[in-house]
């Protein structure tokens, strides 16, 4: 019987990212010879099958299909279809995906080729031979060779899986959640009556941090929509390739027709990038997070705020400093999130820590992830394609899955939706709960005292 040259923890990876419950050897090169007729009788009418290529370099990658191969000499069209980088030169699992820009063209299913992705974007068996041959020009998928196998084209093995247990619901929710408008109306009354714990800190600071295009300016819409009672944009949102948001900005919420301004600030900043010298710097954080940056204050990535320049806030109030942190990230994009931006939202995140500032990730665009989202809202607990993008997120920032919230923002809707009303909701209370366990660390300042009210006790 052919063995796996998966060890376990690539195993584990591998299921992950393709969120099935079991693999099945179907074709192993070493054995079964790199030709694409072996391929074939091996592998048709397999059903959903994934790929998997190993060089010389150290890399492990491939490409999955929900189709089924027939040789039936035309494209297979696959919405779900990707190619993966399960490992680098590393000896830990180093995971990028890629996936189907044109579903169209997404697999070739023709005899005389072995496991062919786009049109030629990814060729195993090419020639029958012990290789791959890449073109990362074509409109199928959008990757880059270095990334997906460094350049090395030559296998040392070529194996082929059936994929079982694939599923896109689960029976039961694995976090609780009731979608009614009385719901609804609790959290509000919950936010509105809230006050942090401190008597010297009236409002709770959250600064929003994400990359370009992530949805922080459009939470904040979101957000504000739900207290105003109608879908508004008062934080400059859309898509761009660089951050729409050029200042620090400081946003007061308020409820309701009396506009009664609500105990939390949000604090939005340029979007992070992924190119060196672009985008938010890194050093801006730690003056944010210090309270140091006043409001309007327009950012300039080739030179940071200082102590010596104009309306720099040298002495800052407990009131002035940021009390958690809230990462905004696409949550269709988790696997392609490039490496060096991943780096930028770790080096937030370190920062973040040495303060004792708390975080938490706000996963938005859920309904992208999931056709069935897509078409209910409600099922973003029973959806395994988002349980997956939440736990890859926990495994590439190091924050805990119960920091992590998926939202759906307000985009393309007139009138506002009690379901996406209730996750926006959700996630600003897990904000203010982390925010609570900043102020306990508050308790050894002399000069600042405790509120003897309760957190949520009505004013």
């Amino acid at each position: 019987m052919a063995q796996s040259r998966l060890t376990k923890t690539e195993r584990k990876a591998l299921l992950d990212i393709l969120g099935c419950q079991h693999l099945s050897l179907l074709y192993k090169a070493s054995l079964h010879t790199y030709n694409v007729n072996a391929f074939h009788n091996k592998c048709d009418s397999q059903g959903p099958t994934v790929v998997v290529g190993y060089n010389a370099s150290g890399y492990i990658f491939g490409g999955f299909t929900e189709q089924s191969y027939a040789s039936a000499g035309k494209y297979l069209f696959d919405n779900n279809a990707f190619m993966f980088r399960l490992k680098g030169k590393g000896q830990e699992p180093s995971i990028l995906k890629f996936p189907v820009k044109n579903a169209v063209e997404a697999v070739l299913d023709n005899s005389a080729y072995g496991p062919t992705f786009g049109a030629n974007t990814l060729v195993f068996l090419s020639e029958s031979k012990n290789s791959v041959t890449t073109d990362a020009n074509t409109n199928s998928y959008t990757l880059s060779a270095e990334d997906l196998h460094g350049n090395d084209q030559v296998l040392l093995e070529c194996e082929v899986y059936r994929v079982e247990g694939l599923s896109s619901v689960l029976e039961k929710p694995w976090r609780e959640m009731t979608w009614t408008a009385k719901k609804r109306e609790a959290l509000m009354k919950e936010i509105r009556t809230y006050k942090p714990c401190l008597d010297a800190v009236p409002q709770c600071r959250v600064l929003l941090v994400g990359p370009v295009g992530a949805g922080k300016s459009s939470f904040f819409n979101s957000l504000n929509s739900t207290f105003r009672g109608y879908v508004s944009s008062q934080a400059a949102a859309g898509s761009d390739s660089t951050s729409l948001t050029k200042q620090y900005r400081t946003y007061q919420l308020k409820s309701g027709s009396d506009r009664a301004p609500l105990p939390i600030i949000f604090c939005d900043t340029m979007g992070l990038e992924a190119q060196p010298n672009t985008g938010l710097d890194i050093e801006d954080v730690r003056s944010i997070l210090e309270g140091h940056i006043p409001d309007r204050y327009s950012f300039n990535p080739s030179c940071v705020m200082s102590p010596n320049m104009p309306n720099y806030i040298k002495s800052p109030s407990p009131k002035d400093r940021i009390h958690c942190v809230a990462f905004i990230i696409d949550g269709s994009k988790v696997e392609i999130l490039p490496e060096k931006l991943e780096e930028k939202l770790k080096d937030i995140r370190r920062k973040a820590n040495s303060f004792g500032v708390p975080q938490l990730v706000i996963l938005t665009k859920v309904d992208q992830i999931c056709p069935i989202v897509e078409e209910d809202i409600s099922y973003v607990y029973k959806s395994m394609a988002v349980q997956k993008q939440m736990r890859l997120m926990e495994a590439k920032l190091g924050i805990p899955l119960s920091h992590i919230v998926p939202v759906k923002n307000y985009s393309s809707e007139l009138e506002l939706r009690n379901d996406v009303d209730i996750l926006i909701l959700m996630a600003v209370r897990q904000m203010l709960r982390l925010a609570e366990d900043y102020f306990d660390d508050f308790d050894d300042e002399p000069s600042v005292t405790r509120s003897t009210k309760d957190c949520y006790a009505e004013p």
